[in-house]
């Protein structure tokens, strides 16, 4: 299957997921308010933090390890049984500091803490174990019909009136029976991993565990700040405007995915030609989603936010700000990607340092200073420290060039969307259609993503042949051209 096929099929999985999960979210933030969605968010937060300890590293070694089609089983086993060991000691420690955990949330959620712990290091091994056998195409849809699982279960929960409660166990029980479901798929074949596979994964994680830190640093962190200075109905409106802007990084995260495993066999085999190219088509395309959203977020954003309920339209305040900061952060994930790919993770791990110090020394100051907006200040502007070391650091390596050109173009078609899109809210905004805000965002997000993409057909010759190339279907000679 050509690669852009498979980012295609990520792309749509995830799109249905995010698309779940988003009218999942507003049916919680209309039916629990955004203080008890805050508690919720918190409690996800930390759990990924604490998860970084039980990690360190292991699951993007187990993918890098596997992809290079040696003794898959093997490493598959030796990343198992290092994270279950982990994973209890941090167990132990969320069950020893109880009272900590349960004042910090603001709810007594220690032991669904440790639950949604043990939980995720199951699946995040049958995501490795997918990844790393070259099932990308599996993983994806796989991710989406997790996501439906976790919502049935949690909405199911909610309307029996368990409120946080049946969110968290919700989460938890519909994430167990993907994973479930995965490792059938995968069906590893049970093998004693020798100490040199442990050590082979660990040469790898001791470098790649600050990426996942990163992932988690730019994702959970200023969550975390957050819910140290400001009330948790604050920090729900955050989280929920956070959500919103990572939709639209579906495509670059499609990208960076799909090209990880292929970039390893290719750097393996020494191809350092097709490492560049493709290192050159994630950073042309990376961008695709976010460019727009950004125009489409300053023109659009308080009636999107008001979709989630009374109180979420202050969350446009952020929402511009975080899409930079998203946009930014997945520019540096396709170089970080590359990095990580050939083999050289001390490097990205030099500017993942960068990038989460920057990260906490902003959050805490600027949070601390100007509250939430500093959030949001801190997380775009480590974003983009984070990527010029990225930058520096690939391009010494890989001989990419920046499409100035491709990503000029879908810039500009983004600013001929936001100006038709600003026209049709002025001429909607004194009709009866206006009253309808559901309605009105639909229609005008409609509007805006047809114009955006006919545009971008007309002016980029790449981007069409992209497209073609990759449809399932032929398409008409006045198009291929």
């Amino acid at each position: 299957m050509r690669l852009g096929q498979t980012s295609i099929i990520y792309l749509v999985s995830k799109f249905a997921a995010s698309a779940l999960g988003f009218v999942a979210t507003i049916y919680f933030t209309r039916t629990l308010g955004e203080e008890i969605y805050g508690f919720y968010v918190l409690t996800l937060a930390l759990v990924s933090w604490l998860g970084i300890i039980k990690s360190v590293g292991f699951g993007q070694a187990i993918v890098k390890r596997m992809s290079e089609d040696e003794e898959p089983n093997a490493y598959l086993a030796a990343g198992a049984t290092v994270k279950a060991v982990l994973t209890a000691l941090v167990a132990f420690g969320v069950l020893v500091f109880h009272d900590q955990v349960n004042a910090y949330v603001g709810r007594p959620v220690a032991e669904f803490v440790v639950l949604l712990l043990i939980v995720s290091i199951f699946s995040e091994l049958v995501s490795s174990a997918l990844k790393g056998s070259h099932r990308v195409h599996v993983y994806a849809p796989l991710s989406t019909v997790k996501e439906g699982a976790r919502s049935i279960a949690m909405i199911g929960l909610v309307v029996l009136g368990l409120e946080l409660t049946g969110m968290l166990v919700g989460h938890a029980v519909g994430t167990a029976v993907i994973a479930v479901i995965g490792i059938w798929i995968v069906r590893p074949t049970i093998v004693f991993p020798k100490w040199r596979h442990v050590t082979r994964l660990f040469d790898f994680a001791k470098f790649s565990w600050l990426g996942n830190m990163r992932n988690k640093t730019f994702n959970d962190m200023d969550i975390i700040v957050l819910g140290v200075f400001v009330p948790a109905g604050l920090t729900g409106v955050y989280a929920v405007a956070y959500t919103l802007a990572k939709f639209l990084d579906l495509f670059g995260s499609a990208i960076q995915t799909t090209l990880f495993p292929e970039l390893s066999k290719r750097s393996v085999s020494g191809d350092t030609d097709m490492v560049r190219t493709l290192t050159n088509d994630a950073l042309s395309y990376a961008g695709l989603f976010l460019i727009p959203g950004i125009v489409g977020a300053v023109i659009l954003g308080d009636r999107l936010m008001l979709v989630y309920g009374d109180g979420f339209e202050i969350g446009a305040q952020v929402l511009p700000i975080l899409l930079v900061g998203i946009l930014a952060y997945t520019y540096n994930k396709q170089l970080l990607n590359t990095l990580n790919a050939i083999d050289r993770p001390d490097l990205a791990f030099r500017a993942n340092a960068v990038f989460i110090g920057s990260n906490l020394v902003l959050n805490v100051t600027l949070i601390y200073s100007i509250g939430w907006l500093g959030a949001a200040i801190a997380t775009a502007s480590s974003a983009g420290v984070g990527l010029a070391f990225g930058y520096y650091y690939a391009r010494q390596h890989v001989g990419f060039r920046i499409p100035v050109s491709e990503i000029a173009k879908q810039c500009s078609a983004a600013l001929f969307m936001g100006v038709v899109v600003y026209a049709a809210r002025a001429l909607g905004e004194p009709r009866s259609i206006a009253d309808y805000n559901e309605v009105f965002v639909v229609l005008l997000v409609g509007l805006g993503a047809v114009v955006y993409f006919l545009v971008l057909l007309s002016i980029s010759s790449a981007f069409r042949t992209t497209v073609i190339n990759n449809l399932p279907f032929d398409v008409p000679y006045i198009l291929d051209r």
